[in-house]
């Protein structure tokens, strides 16, 4: 416990329980004289928020929408400031009930571990029913909370006013869209408690689950979850000014400190400015930064965006590659396509114009699944520059069962212009890096912004994460647009002849 309440003896201490927080500051003075925690308050990078905004947004039932996501680094507190919040919830909306659900097991009991330890302390121990067991703990209040498993047998049939996801990036998406209808609203006490769910990680997938979450909240209007973003930086503790210079000294010879870039010395004196200083140390800080690369630092310390170590084209960039107007293209300009064939897996068509100096501009694209390759041919012909040719894949020869000619035949037959070149998978993704990131020259290959479902597949184009050793991409739907794109630039830059086919034919 905090200290002793001025003008009162041991037994007049006020009970946790005679007042329930009603505004911000309420809620922070109960939390540090009834639990001795210390919450951060204001976030020291631009655009974060201090972990306090989430707890106030959880407990506090007319904060909208009720919907939410905690985006944090790794060690940031997150897991910890949920069980806080469940503390809460329990304590303070009897009959209330609560599900955790982690992206493992274990990640549900690390939960459950702080909330043992958060209701070991006096007088809250008083406020359990029974036990607390390895899943449960309940409260004579009615009030309960429990964990989940990963599985769609746990999640079905829940009916919950909170649920509380932490390490969504683990989830399995399955499990999450089951995990969508669990949430039901109820009175409890005094307040009437609408079902929400909040969702709790680290980002560090492209397009991965946590990714598709933070986008549709930041991006849409009136989006039904509030987002909440903070990194190492935002929960360091109070910097000394002795210990940690954030420049160098040419008089006493001091090495920059190694947070100096992020964190500009928004640390220091945090605590004389009125701030309440994070739990993470700078030392420990510093120490972590030390054994990891750049990317798995920005992505998981400092929440700027998802490593891209598993990904098969590093080498593309959105902000380098991706542009929102074409240049003009002059008449003779060599229009060509790559396709990629599918029946239940989609049909994948690129378009795009190759100008004087060989660059290939992207310029539309075609996804369709469940339809017939004469609805395919149909479209390429409707496109707006009818391709020269289209690079397909070679198995595209093959007789079909039921018409007796291949897929390639029936498209010459239709009068297109195929080339099929034989081309081993990574010898056609290094054409591809060739043009994204040459070692000499300027880039050959751009993509307008339309592409969307290209753009996200270069992006989360991966090797699995769990076998390290395999040089096989996951074949988990986001190969079909690389294929396409494969097939077109091999069929480009590895042509049948060794003489150079003009840019300028029509």
């Amino acid at each position: 416990m905090h200290e002793e309440f001025d003008g009162l003896n041991e037994q007049e201490h006020p009970s946790p329980l005679d007042h329930c927080p009603s505004s911000p500051d309420e809620l922070h003075h109960w939390v540090l004289d009834h639990l001795g925690i210390r919450v951060v308050r204001e976030a020291l990078t631009d655009g974060h928020h201090a972990p306090f905004e989430y707890l106030c947004h959880a407990f506090f039932e007319d904060s909208l929408p009720r919907d939410c996501v905690v985006w944090a680094n790794r060690g940031g507190g997150k897991t910890f400031y949920a069980a806080l919040a469940t503390l809460l919830d329990l304590v303070f909306k009897p009959g209330i009930e609560i599900r955790i659900l982690g992206g493992s097991l274990e990640q549900s009991k690390r939960m459950h571990a702080h909330l043992r330890e958060l209701f070991a302390i006096e007088p809250f121990d008083e406020l359990i029913e029974g036990k607390i067991t390895d899943r449960r703990i309940r409260l004579s209040s009615g009030s309960s909370v429990e964990l989940l498993a990963q599985s769609q047998t746990s999640v079905r049939g829940t009916r919950v006013q909170k649920l509380r996801c932490d390490e969504v990036e683990l989830f399995d998406r399955d499990v999450w869209e089951a995990a969508q209808l669990v949430t039901r609203e109820k009175r409890c006490g005094d307040l009437r408690v609408k079902g929400s769910i909040e969702c709790l990680s680290t980002l560090h997938v492209p397009f991965g689950l946590m990714h598709d979450l933070v986008s549709q909240s930041i991006e849409d209007d009136g989006a039904s979850r509030k987002v909440f973003r903070w990194g190492v930086v935002d929960v360091l503790d109070e910097c000394d000014d002795l210990t940690h210079q954030c420049l160098g000294s040419d008089e006493n010879d001091n090495q920059p400190c190694p947070l100096a870039g992020e964190c500009a010395g928004k640390a220091k004196g945090r605590d004389r400015r009125g701030q309440v200083p994070g739990h993470i140390t700078i030392d420990d800080a510093i120490a972590l930064k030390q054994r990891v690369g750049t990317e798995t630092w920005n992505a998981e310390m400092l929440c700027l965006r998802p490593k891209r170590t598993d990904c098969v084209l590093p080498e593309f960039n959105p902000d380098i590659h991706v542009v929102d107007k074409l240049p003009e293209h002059p008449h003779g300009t060599l229009w060509i396509g790559g396709m990629d064939f599918g029946i239940r897996s989609p049909t994948v068509v690129l378009f795009a114009g190759v100008d004087h100096d060989g660059v290939v501009w992207v310029a539309g694209e075609y996804v369709k699944a469940d339809a017939a390759l004469d609805v395919h041919i149909e479209h390429i012909e409707s496109f707006r520059h009818r391709p020269k040719w289209i690079g397909v894949d070679p198995a595209g020869r093959q007789r079909g069962f039921q018409t007796g000619i291949s897929e390639v035949q029936a498209m010459r037959k239709a009068g297109l212009t195929v080339h099929d070149r034989r081309l081993g998978l990574h010898e056609g993704l290094g054409l591809i890096r060739a043009r994204l990131k040459p070692a000499a020259g300027r880039i050959g290959l751009y993509i307008h912004r339309s592409c969307e479902q290209l753009i996200e597949s270069l992006t989360k184009y991966h090797y699995p994460a769990d076998q390290p050793m395999s040089s096989s991409p996951e074949k988990d739907g986001s190969d079909h647009c690389v294929d396409a794109l494969r097939y077109m630039i091999q069929n480009l830059d590895k042509a049948y002849t060794s003489r150079c086919e003009s840019y300028l034919s029509n």
